[in-house]
């Protein structure tokens, strides 16, 4: 029997601090949309707080789609 194939996990994923940069925003927001869940999905590495670059695009998209529908 054939074994699926593995999805390949991006080469960087991205920190809080680099999420804070590309939306130019304080650092203090990054955190403050994990807390409340606003923001795109992150996940823990241990202690540290990781972004998956391809669930942050999707999110852009989705915040787009919702600003455009407002």
């Amino acid at each position: 029997m054939a074994r699926p194939a593995m999805l390949k996990l991006p080469d960087l994923y991205l920190t809080p601090e680099d999420i804070a940069t590309m939306f130019r925003v304080p650092i203090e927001t990054v955190y403050h949309w994990r807390k409340q869940r606003t923001g795109p999905p992150g996940f823990r590495v241990g202690r540290h707080v990781r972004y998956d670059p391809v669930a942050v695009r999707e999110w852009v998209t989705q915040q787009s789609a919702l600003d455009a529908a407002a």
